[in-house]
């Protein structure tokens, strides 16, 4: 039985109306603490199980000490700290200190949006112990933010930041990559400037980058070749999962942002309606179906953006069916190596703008981090869903 007043049938066409009821992840009608969060998933489950051994399988094979400063290590982190939520497994924490703690000692560079989103384990370090270590990371953040990083005409925050060599160019990915401090940090510290700054970046953002399908484009402003019609699809499950994690803290908040909301919905629209029936994964190029190859990261994102929005009462259950085909089709991805460990297969590599033929040349990967961290946020938010 649906949870919402309305089952919200028109949902493709017009979006889920706002309506009063409790979200499934908020316990005695509270937000959830961190109890509260572990309980609405499932430690015990296969997702979880399968989660762990990623992460173990990526703690024997890469050392925190081994990998770099940047966005795609950060969000394999962001799985780790997750799956620590979960857990409290002291052992993935240390993982993610270690790698923070190791760029503290030997030095970080933070100038584009790519290079800001470790910023966002440092922040969550901060918020279970306090050491001014992590906090100082913030400040460099926010030096970045608000200092450094050039800005288009509208205020939107260049993709490579104090590098204008390619033009002031807005990426999808940024929503994510940045937006995700934002997010985090006006939630925990109960900072309304950075999250309206997130505001005030997605409403921008969505004016440039969104079109009618409900897609956002890669990029805009960018001095390299981009064909029109052509839409990426991890770059548009950034945007989802920074999106509805938004909508979320502002949900916590007794809060809306309208325009936000009504984006997502356009955005799950499209989404929805691309799925492919016999894998449950989607394209790499979202709109194009058999012309370019399955990926996994994008497929993943997806599914978890799905899922957090259920758990919120921004979808209805209708959308359970196509979360549920999308654990699959991601888990129809993952092989095993010779000791019997998880490979995440079917990653479609970094990415950048550019034409329908260079998205079909994108190279797949096994076990790229930013994969990993896709598909453990899915595993997770997953999780203990009816």
């Amino acid at each position: 039985m649906s949870r919402s007043i309305i089952t919200c049938l028109l949902f493709l066409l017009v979006g889920c109306n706002d309506v009063e009821t409790t979200p499934f992840d908020y316990c005695n009608s509270d937000p959830p603490d961190e109890a509260c969060y572990r309980e609405k998933r499932d430690p015990g489950s296969e997702q979880i199980a399968l989660a762990e051994a990623i992460v173990q399988k990526q703690i024997e094979d890469h050392p925190a000490d081994s990998m770099a400063w940047n966005w795609e290590e950060a969000v394999l982190m962001v799985g780790v700290h997750e799956l620590y939520r979960v857990t409290r497994k002291a052992e993935y924490r240390d993982y993610y200190q270690d790698w923070i703690d190791h760029h503290i000692a030997q030095g970080y560079e933070m100038k584009s949006s790519d290079t800001s989103a470790p910023a966002r384990l440092a922040l969550e370090l901060y918020a279970q112990n306090g050491e001014q270590k992590y906090h100082d990371v913030i400040d460099d953040f926010f030096t970045y933010i608000n200092e450094d990083a050039l800005r288009t005409e509208e205020g939107g925050l260049n993709h490579l930041g104090t590098d204008d060599t390619f033009g002031i160019t807005l990426w999808v990915d940024s929503l994510f990559m940045f937006g995700g401090v934002l997010i985090r940090w006006g939630e925990e510290q109960g900072d309304q400037a950075a999250l309206d700054e997130f505001a005030f970046q997605h409403a921008i953002f969505t004016d440039l980058l969104q079109q009618e399908p409900g897609w956002y484009q890669h990029a805009h402003d960018w001095l390299g070749s981009q064909d029109k019609d052509v839409y990426w699809g991890r770059g548009n499950g950034w945007v989802a999962c920074a999106t509805t994690d938004y909508l979320r803290v502002l949900l916590a908040r007794g809060e809306k942002d309208q325009p936000a909301r009504r984006a997502l919905e356009k955005l799950f629209s499209a989404i929805l309606a691309t799925q492919d029936a016999q894998s449950g994964l989607w394209w790499t190029v979202v709109n194009r179906p058999g012309e370019t190859y399955l990926e996994t990261s994008a497929s993943a994102l997806f599914a978890c953006a799905l899922a957090r929005a259920w758990r919120y009462g921004f979808v209805d259950d209708s959308v359970l069916p196509t979360v549920e085909q999308a654990v699959a089709g991601v888990r129809s991805m993952i092989t095993t190596d010779a000791l019997n460990r998880p490979v995440v297969t079917g990653i479609s590599g970094p990415t950048m703008a550019g034409s329908f033929e260079y998205y079909q040349e994108i190279p797949i990967g096994d076990d790229l981090p930013y994969g990993l961290g896709a598909v453990l946020l899915m595993l997770i938010e997953t999780s203990g869903l009816p």
